[in-house]
This record gives structure tokens, C-alpha cells and sequence, in this order.
């Protein structure tokens, strides 16, 4: 029997279909496939003025940076408020890689320390990686009669507000870095702020003050000048730069490990497939020799890490920060 032939509006209906669906798995695939990243150069915001320490790793690893992502990594500053104005600009950029924030230790202190921030700290950002560890060292004028850690506390436990340390100021890392050690070694000092590290160093150095807690790689030089006596580092271990000076732990105080760092964020919401771009790109820009030995010859430590492992080492920041602020009552606003 023969087949019948469709009437013509059904066949020019079965036509459009098939074309309709032939054209569809032409392009299919290609809408399917996100657009390359990054297209375009990335912007670095660092949250501190040039010149500095998070400024420095800022411009160390963004060559590296772009050369692993393909694509210029362009350094901006954006300082003021302790880090919080850079930080507000990158919470509101856009979550599609091309903003990057490169903040330090104030990030995890800044919210035990101001009731209001312009952002979440919590759920503003997403971690990209750890990029060194810097201790501190207990440091002291170098004619002041404490030669080790035991010494000091001796000296502080005599009488009431017996010894005083310099800082940059109320809620800075030396501040803090000054309390912890406060509360681990049970005594009360006088802290004396000043308006940047730079003048409270030299109270330090002249002996207007007998006691710093500095970042290794601003303090290193007086220390091998003799103007400054180094009784510990606050590190899990030994430096190698200063290998004959004990950690605090070995000076009797554990828990006592403080570290300056530097890590780079992007804005929440941006997505892991860029995330995880970004976490390898950094991973061998870190990796790279002249990096890993400028980071080295600073007294730090290079990272090696995930976002998660990241995320996590930032948390146990500011719960450790959360503590000390509470503990010691400080307060900057």
C-alpha cells in the first residue's frame, strides 16, 4: 500500500524542525563552553600604600602572576583605615576574577577591633591563597638588662607597669602582637603607640623604649647592627637568619606563635573555575626561584596551599585575634 504524502504545510513544518534542530546541535557546544579567562589584564588592589610590606608582595608576585594567567596583573593601591577602604572596593567588584584584593594580618584583627565594618568579613570574600608568613622578634634596646625572655618577665612581674613596649599604633600588629604575649606570660606593660612603625623603632633603637615586637624583615639590620637585641621570634621554629635566637616557645611560652601575612582574595561569588585558575597561577608564582628567595631573604616563608586550606588558616586568625582583643580590652574606635 502505498505510504500517503504529507500535506504540504506539514511537510514544510517537519522541515523547519529538523533544520531547527540540526542548527541546535551545531551551536550547542559552543554556548556550552564558558569564555576563556581572563580575556584581559587583572587588577591587584592592595589595601596599603606603596612602599610598604603588602605593597612589596604585591609587585613581587604580580609579574609571576601574569605570566601563569596569560594576561598583565596591574597593581593598585588603594590604602586608609587599616585596610578597610581597599578592601569595601574589591567587596563590591564584580565576582569575575578580573578584581583581586592582596590584604595582610589586619584583615583577620579588623573585625574584633571596629564594631562596623563597610563589608562581611566572613562572607565578602573568597581566599586565593596564602602567600608567606613573616614572625616578629621580640626586641629590645640594646642596653636594657634583660637578656632573654625569662629575663623580661621577671623584669615585668617586679612592679606594676615596670617595662613598656612601642607600637605604630592602637591595633596594629605590633600592638597585638604585644598583648598576645601579655596574656601568655600572665603580666601587665605599658603600651606606648605611636603614629607609624618607623618613629616607634627609634624610640626603640634611642632607648626612649626598651621593647619592640617588629616584622623580622624591617628589624633585621638593627639587630646585626647591635642597636637592637633580639630574645626571640615568634615562629613555630628557629628562623634561619637568626638561628641562635629561641622562639618564644622554647623561651617557655607556647601558643605564642604571631605571624605578619599576606594573602590574595577575590569577591564572593566568583566562580570556582576561576578560583581554582587563580590558586594554581599563584602556586607557581610562588614556585618561581626569584620569588621564593626575595620572600627568603625578608624572613619569610613562602605558602603553599588551596583556598580551603587558606580559608581555614585565616579563620583560626581571627579567632585567635578575637580572643586577644577581648582579652586585653583593646579598643580603637
Amino acid at each position: 500500500m502505498p505510504i500517503p504524502t504529507p500535506r504540504l504545510p506539514a511537510r514544510r513544518a517537519a522541515c523547519a524542525l529538523i533544520a531547527g534542530i540540526g542548527a541546535a546541535s551545531m551551536f550547542t557546544p559552543a554556548l556550552a563552553q564558558p569564555a576563556a579567562w581572563p580575556t584581559r589584564p587583572v587588577t591587584l588592589v592592595v589595601t596599603y600604600p606603596p612602599g610598604g610590606g603588602a605593597d612589596a608582595m604585591a609587585r613581587l608576585i604580580a609579574p609571576r602572576l601574569g605570566e601563569a594567567l596569560g594576561q598583565q596583573v596591574v597593581v593598585e593601591n588603594k590604602p586608609g583605615a587599616g585596610g578597610q577602604i581597599g578592601a569595601a572596593a574589591v567587596a563590591k567588584a564584580a565576582p569575575d576574577g578580573y578584581t583581586l584584593m592582596l590584604d595582610a594580618s589586619s584583615f583577620a584583627v579588623n573585625p574584633a577591633l571596629y564594631s562596623k565594618l563597610p563589608y562581611d568579613t566572613a562572607k565578602a570574600f573568597r581566599p586565593i591563597g596564602l602567600i608567606a608568613q613573616f614572625p616578629n622578634v621580640v626586641l629590645v634596646n640594646a642596653q636594657f638588662p634583660p637578656r632573654n625572655v625569662g629575663d623580661l618577665i621577671t623584669a615585668a612581674r617586679a612592679k606594676k607597669d615596670a617595662v613598656s613596649f612601642a607600637s605604630s599604633g592602637n591595633g596594629s600588629a605590633q600592638h597585638l602582637a604585644g598583648a598576645l604575649f601579655e596574656s601568655a606570660a600572665k603580666v601587665d606593660m605599658v603600651h606606648v603607640p605611636y603614629k607609624g612603625g618607623g618613629p616607634a623603632l627609634n624610640d626603640v633603637i634611642g632607648g626612649q623604649v626598651p621593647l619592640f615586637f617588629g616584622n623580622l624583615a624591617s628589624t633585621l639590620q638593627h639587630v646585626q647592627g647591635g642597636k637592637l637585641r633580639a630574645l626571640a621570634v615568634t615562629s613555630a621554629r628557629r628562623s634561619p637568619i637568626l638561628p641562635d635566637v629561641p622562639t618564644l616557645a622554647e623561651a617557655g611560652l607556647p601558643g605564642t606563635e604571631i605571624y605578619e601575612w599576606n594573602a590574595v582574595f577575590a569577591p564572593a561569588g566568583t566562580p570556582d573555575a576561576v578560583v581554582d585558575k587563580l590558586a594554581a597561577a599563584l602556586q607557581k608564582a610562588l614556585d618561581a626561584p626569584d620569588v621564593k628567595a626575595r620572600i627568603a631573604q625578608l624572613g619569610g616563608e613562602s605558602q603553599k596551599g588551596t583556598p580551603d586550606s587558606a580559608a581555614q588558616f585565616i579563620r583560626a586568625q581571627m579567632a585567635l585575634w578575637a580572643r586577644v582583643v577581648k582579652e586585653r580590652g583593646i579598643t580603637v574606635e
